[in-house]
């Protein structure tokens, strides 16, 4: 079982691994993750959801239940709207009279307490100050406390603390100037006001652009139509979409979404599933079609049966996986959580070193110094950008996807998809339409249509795509099948059975081969066909070669562009069939493939895949049948062709919704660009911190006498996080080089 619960105060990356921690820790949980973008807390396993949220609040979070999907969206917009209103307002308050004393200091006044005058002075504006850390601030000061209270630290305790400190100081200068020399009475005021009103202004543009990364699903939730025209007792009438029912009728008018996945009854119209599929043609349906739900009828009218409501529509099970995909964490992602696990309690031991080496061996004012280089450090430190790097690109980059018809299942998948250097593909329905038809019928002693009806008897009972093309050629000719007896499969080789009296033999060579049957009559027939791409269907009857069969699977007419697409990107390319080696070599050469491997048994294809790993290769699998499902699940990534069996796309880590090859390659182009942004942000933050923290320490000062001060610390970690999900918006505009 699966909960979904809203977390109200998840501040900082350093919060994600703590409640991960803690709540893993409840019996009967199985797995538990925080999104922290999206500030949700996904738990696997049987779960109480008051002990968890109990469990929460122990630890200083606040955190509500799912409910459904549409009431969280309202929710969370209304909360990230008064959010953000709030935040503003904050900064506007604090930059007030941060701003005008910042320029005092830099065009007026040294800012320090001389005279009695200025203890009165900056009395009054540190009552000020006071006030607008209360008005402004007391969400870090109640975010420290409460961490405190649980052992741990965060984001707040470092702007608490930088913050705090630099008012206390300055007010015991205001109180008992007499302590301090007079070169050590400097006020910072100013520093504690714009630290404040710079990180609120900072979460504010980061809360503004992480809305935007959801905008993919949001969407796809939005082609969900409120209501359906049902036909009840003879008469159409709307009723909400969730009181549809399996079997109900509905009629679809012009400009309208489907509201579920269904049967068209009657009529024919032009519908856009460009929303689905990327495909940007409307597709033809009519009588016996099948229609998805949110997709859009362009034109006409249509009687439609529901097949499939609820969760189990397609676009409901696609939003599903998308949101599963953006939840989950690529390798990459847990060096980030890690470091960003124990970076504030570091961070608070880096800042009490910096102070205790300027008070032992800075210059004076030693007490200045100290509290500036402690301050700055606390403040540009924050691990906000880190612990954002990973999961807003991945966000961005799975919404992107699923734009171009491309459902990745995992975030790991995301990222291993940009290494692939080898992809096997397999032939039928992948680099083929799926769809063979019977072209030729080669007699040794027998009528065309007796072997055809023979042949089709057998194969009536086979689910071959191969065998689903003889017996549709059967019926088109109107010929009458026979009951077999003694039916037998026999994998990657072909069918048996007995008809009437006579032993029926169907296959390929190889099976003709191990029954001891001679081809010879057929030879230079099959040659001529095998080197045509078609596939030869060999018939005895009783031990003895009545004739052949020829099938052909059309290759996509897309398939050779995409593969030279691959190739261009370093990309080897192999096909994998259980097709014989001559029909194999002639499609091979057809679409342009680098390498194929032919007469693959089904169970065989997994191991194939595992070879070409054992020699290094990173590699990638392709295909749509449930014999593909081992080697999909196999492969490094496996890629499910969008007509697919559900089994291959269970077993598949990206599922394409197109049924072409140039699927495969955006897929693997969005992979790259989505881990080049990953990275972008991870060296960012990494860098910021790196080079922020000794910078802030001091570590310049000996050699330029220049110390950064605290407020261009709040005013870079507040913009570090913008920045990082400015980055990962940037995703938002990838288009695939096809």
């Amino acid at each position: 079982m699966n909960t979904i619960l809203i977390l109200e105060n998840v501040s900082c990356a350093g919060c994600v691994k703590k409640i991960e921690t803690c709540i893993s820790k409840i019996p009967d949980i199985e797995h538990a993750e925080v999104n922290f973008p999206q500030r949700k807390l996904y738990i696997q396993g049987s779960v109480n959801s008051e002990l968890v949220i109990s469990e929460l609040n122990n630890i200083g979070y606040r955190a509500r239940l799912s409910q459904n999907e549409a009431e969280d969206r309202i929710k969370q917009k209304a909360s990230d709207s008064a959010q953000y209103r709030q935040r503003l307002i904050h900064s506007a308050v604090a930059l007030s009279l941060g701003i005008p004393m910042m320029l005092a200091g830099f065009f007026m006044d040294e800012m320090s307490v001389q005279t009695t005058n200025d203890q009165i002075l900056w009395g009054i504006i540190g009552a000020l100050t006071l006030a607008i850390m209360y008005f402004s601030g007391r969400h870090f000061f109640s975010g420290a406390i409460t961490a405190l209270r649980n052992g741990s630290s965060t984001m707040d305790t470092l702007i608490a603390i930088g913050t705090g400190s630099a008012w206390l100081f300055s007010m015991l200068i205001v109180l008992f100037p007499q302590l301090f020399p007079e070169s050590a009475r400097h006020i910072y005021f100013e520093a504690t006001v714009m630290i404040i009103g710079l990180v609120n202004l900072g979460l504010a543009m980061e809360l503004r652009a992480r809305s935007r990364t959801s905008d993919a699903v949001e969407r796809l939730l939005d082609l969900q139509p409120k209501t359906a025209r049902v036909i009840r007792n003879g008469k159409e009438q709307d009723i909400p979409l969730e009181l549809v029912n399996i079997g109900d009728q509905i009629r679809i008018r012009p400009g309208e979404q489907i509201p579920v996945d269904a049967r068209v009854l009657e009529g024919q119209s032009y519908i856009d599933e460009s929303m689905l599929t990327g495909e940007p043609l409307p597709v033809n349906k009519t009588s016996g079609d099948t229609i998805s739900g949110g997709t859009l009828n362009k034109s006409g009218s249509l009687l439609v049966v529901a097949e499939r409501v609820g969760s189990e529509t397609a676009l409901s099970r696609i939003i599903e996986m998308i949101k599963q995909a953006q939840n989950s964490k690529p390798e990459i992602a847990r060096l980030a959580d890690k470091i960003s696990s124990i970076f504030v309690p570091v961070v608070i031991l880096i800042s009490i070193a910096t102070a205790t080496l300027w008070y032992f061996f800075g210059p004076e004012p030693k007490v200045a110094y100290m509290l500036i280089t402690a301050t700055t450090v606390l403040i540009i430190a924050c691990p906000c950008a880190l612990g954002l790097a990973t999961p807003m690109s991945v966000m961005v980059g799975v919404g992107k996807a699923a734009e171009h018809g491309i459902l990745i299942r995992n975030a790991q998948a995301l990222q291993t998809a940009s290494a692939i250097n080898t992809i096997v593909l397999d032939k039928t329905g992948t680099i083929t339409e799926g769809a063979p038809t019977l072209t030729d019928i080669i007699s040794v002693h027998s009528p065309d249509d007796r072997l055809l009806a023979l042949a089709a008897s057998l194969e009536q009972l086979s689910e071959h795509p191969l065998g689903e093309a003889v017996v549709k050629a059967a019926q088109e000719k109107n010929l009458e099948l026979h009951s077999v007896e003694q039916f037998n499969a026999i994998t990657g080789r072909g069918v048996s059975g007995k008809i009437s009296t006579q032993n029926i033999l169907l296959g390929n060579h190889a099976l003709m081969h191990e029954q001891n049957i001679n081809t010879q009559a057929v030879s230079d027939a099959v040659k001529r066909l095998t080197q045509t791409a078609h596939t030869p269907i060999f018939i005895a009857i009783d031990g003895q070669l009545e004739g052949v069969l020829a099938v052909t699977d059309p290759i996509r007419h897309d398939s050779a562009s995409a593969i030279k697409r691959l190739q261009k990107a370093g990309i080897k390319v192999i096909m994998l069939t259980g097709d014989n080696q001559l029909t194999a070599a002639a499609i091979a050469k057809q679409v342009g493939v680098d390498e194929f491997i032919a007469e693959v048994m089904p169970a065989d294809k997994a191991s194939k895949v595992k070879e070409l790993q054992q020699q290094g290769a990173i590699v990638a699998m392709a295909g749509d049948g449930i014999n593909d499902a081992p080697a999909l699940a196999q492969a490094d990534v496996g890629f499910a062709i969008g007509n697919g069996t559900d089994i291959a796309i269970e077993s598949a880590d990206m599922v394409l919704i197109r049924n072409s090859l140039h699927s495969v390659a955006d897929a693997i182009e969005l992979s790259k660009a989505a881990l080049k942004n990953i990275r972008q942000n991870l060296f960012g933050a990494f860098i910021y911190n790196s080079l922020g923290i000794p910078i802030a320490a001091g570590i310049l000062f000996p050699f330029t006498g220049i110390l950064l001060s605290p407020i261009i610390a709040g005013g870079a970690m507040a913009f570090s996080s913008a920045t990082v999900v400015a980055n990962a918006n940037r995703l938002r505009l990838f288009k695939p080089s096809a």
